[in-house]
């Protein structure tokens, strides 16, 4: 599409805002870009801020809801709207109010399926068929706004949450590039989230999510490996050795939870129901390898316990 002169503000802060803004860039003039700073004693990479010098973007920074007011307070912008994702700060209602036309969301889910903080990862746990996109006008409540437009996506049932979000980001990038210029040109009217259907919420994951619980099944233990590759990451025990799976499958099984599977060169471990077949592991300070490489390197010293089927 041709570049539109009007302008917008976005407000992002992660990997996903940064992919996210730089497609953006390529189709509306970016009056401005509000994110976090970098933060105190960081040494990585802060991919908004380096995308902004890259590209020559004005840069506004706040670390809080209440910096976030202070600017726009003091300050105040020509775009009639602005562009949110992946931000990480609350959005007041008087920030939201300071554009005509409100603070487009892109939110990776069809709403009102999976509000809050993760939704991709919970699309993924949650074995669905089909996610996508849904783009919403803020307001205060957590993701309850009005919306513009869904963009729905089929999900192979073995993606990985990075594979999911990468393609969540050009479904986001096709629909903001399609509405919002309908939007700004009083084309669109905003809707009503569907009131018959019950919402369900995703919520901010922590280390302990990534612990693999062996009285769980093997397919959900599987979903949590996929959904879980990045962060927190999925941990397992092996007797004396500390691993992270980054790859299983389940199958059919009975056995005690935690005892050892092999047979025909596979390797897995007993659940609560079924077998969870690891493909690749990880050890504790060691490449990723996959399971016949672990077993050739470790089985015998460490005497894993192991029960054959055929």
């Amino acid at each position: 599409m041709k570049k539109t002169s009007e302008t917008v503000v976005f407000f992002g802060s992660g990997p996903v805002a940064a992919e996210s803004l730089r497609l953006l860039a390529q189709d509306f003039a970016i009056e401005a870009v509000v994110t976090k700073p970098r933060a105190a004693h960081h040494t990585g990479d802060v991919p908004v801020l380096e995308l902004c010098d890259e590209l020559g973007l004005p840069v506004i920074t706040a670390r809080t809801k209440k910096e976030l007011d202070a600017v726009f307070r003091e300050r105040k912008f020509q775009s009639r709207v602005g562009v949110l994702i992946d931000f990480g700060i609350i959005v007041s209602q008087a920030v939201i109010d300071s554009f005509p036309l409100g603070i487009v969301n892109s939110h990776f889910s069809l709403l009102p399926d999976w509000r809050g903080a993760d939704p991709i990862t919970f699309s993924i746990l949650a074995g669905q068929e089909q996610t996508g996109v849904s783009l919403m006008l803020l307001v205060a409540a957590m993701d309850e706004g009005p919306l513009l437009a869904q963009a729905p996506l089929k999900m192979r049932d073995d993606v990985t949450t990075p594979e999911l979000t990468s393609q969540l980001i050009e479904v986001s990038h096709a629909t903001i590039q399609h509405i919002l210029p309908r939007y700004l040109a009083g084309e669109i009217q905003p809707y009503q989230q569907d009131p018959t259907q019950v919402p369900t919420y995703s919520r901010k994951l922590t280390k302990a999510d990534g612990k693999l619980d062996l009285l769980k099944s093997a397919e959900q233990l599987e979903r949590e490996v996929r959904a879980y590759l990045e962060w927190p990451k999925s941990r397992l025990r092996l007797d004396t050795v500390d691993v992270i799976v980054t790859k299983a499958r389940a199958i059919p099984g009975s056995g005690i939870p935690g005892e050892y599977y092999t047979s025909a060169g596979d390797f897995g471990v007993y659940t609560r129901h079924g077998i969870l077949l690891i493909d690749k592991l990880k050890p504790a300070g060691k490449r990723e390898m996959s399971s016949q490489a672990f077993l050739a390197g470790y089985g015998v010293a460490l005497g894993l316990r192991q029960r054959s089927d055929q």
